[in-house]
């Protein structure tokens, strides 16, 4: 069982990096349309963009975390 579930793991730890990294460079996109027009309501879609990311990396942590607990009780 845990030949299957540890690339499991790997695969969600890589996914929950890019969307880290995806949410990070939403983030700094709408800081940079935030500083060019002077205006906060011009960056909406990269907003969503950015929630929409972040909210993708919490479900993969949660995910990731219901793993590492099937893998310790699989331990004992």
């Amino acid at each position: 069982m845990a030949y299957i579930l540890i690339p499991v793991l790997i695969i969600l730890m890589g996914l929950v990096a890019y969307s880290l990294i995806k949410g990070i460079v939403a983030f700094l996109k709408t800081t940079k349309i935030d500083l060019e027009t002077g205006e906060g309501s011009t960056a909406t879609d990269m907003q969503l963009a950015q929630n929409k990311a972040m909210f993708a990396r919490i479900k993969y942590q949660g995910l990731a975390i219901v793993v590492v607990a099937i893998l310790l009780a699989v331990s004992r």
